[in-house]
């Protein structure tokens, strides 16, 4: 099996670190990784600026990309892993659609923030926009700084009114690279679930039957951001996986990103899949 993987960067360090991470977490299988920087700048900036100068500063950036490649190359072991560079002159969640429609990407692999880093913000501006936007392909969304370690165990929190199935194909992939499990949480005061509820959790049961997986439940009370978080401890999950629907928990998180009022800042990577309905 061949994975397409696409890494957006701003060249800042924390693109990097994401980089370096989908280096390892795929660090067994075949693999081309794209390098993607885009850059779109506004007419009236543009006609301000010499034709010298625009090329100046795509060269630049060409070079940018380059050194990456070669960084990448020559930091990694596999040989079955091949790099390739991509300079867009579109804004970057255009320039993602189109690469993930070329090359058919399996996933997009980037970091929480661009280069502001700024404490108080969890999800960069360029992330929540690619988060809210994509539709094409699951997001593996990276901590700052993040300190690889293999994906053992994946949380997936649901409250079971969806029915969920090929939406679940990249969580799938990702545990079968790995040998992993996936804890499932149910975040409810409920003490019964409805028949609805009921159907889509044997459905659940059904599709990953041949993947290790348990169910957990946990009583709401305080809020889901710090009852995620607190699982993720308590289990040491590894990755957080999340459906993105509309009125999904996620579009309550990428609404506001400042952490005080939202309460979520996952120190573990945070897979984004679309949902096809």
């Amino acid at each position: 099996m061949k994975f397409n993987i696409l890494l957006p960067t701003d060249f800042s360090d924390n693109a990097w670190s994401a980089a370096v991470y989908g280096l390892k977490l795929f660090a067994e299988e075949e693999c081309t990784f794209y390098f993607l920087h885009a850059t779109k700048m506004k007419v009236s900036v543009m006609s301000n600026l010499s034709n010298k100068l625009l090329n100046m500063m795509k060269e630049n950036d060409m070079k940018e990309l380059a050194d990456l490649k070669e960084m990448a190359t020559h930091t990694n072991a596999n040989a079955n892993h091949d790099f390739e560079v991509i300079l867009s002159s579109e804004d970057l969640h255009e320039a993602i659609e189109i690469v993930v429609k070329k090359y058919a990407i399996d996933f997009v692999i980037m970091g929480t923030k661009g280069t502001t880093k700024a404490k108080e913000i969890f999800f960069g501006s360029n992330t929540v926009n690619i988060i809210k936007k994509m539709k094409l392909c699951p997001i593996l969304v990276v901590p700052d700084e993040f300190d690889y370690v293999e994906p053992k165990q994946f949380a997936f929190p649901t409250d079971f009114n969806r029915f969920y199935g090929e939406e679940l194909r990249p969580l799938k992939r990702l545990t079968d690279l790995h040998n992993s499990k996936i804890r499932i949480v149910h975040i409810s005061n409920e003490d019964h679930l409805t028949s609805a509820q009921d159907y889509n959790l044997a459905m659940l049961k059904a599709y990953l039957e041949d993947h290790p997986h348990t169910f957990h439940w946990m009583l709401d009370y305080t809020k889901k951001s710090k009852q995620i978080n607190e699982f993720i401890e308590e289990l040491d999950i590894n990755m957080l996986v999340m459906i993105n629907y509309k009125h999904s928990f996620i579009e309550s998180i990428i609404k506001e990103p400042i952490i005080k009022k939202i309460g979520f800042h996952p120190t573990i990577p945070f897979l984004v899949v679309p949902c096809s309905n």
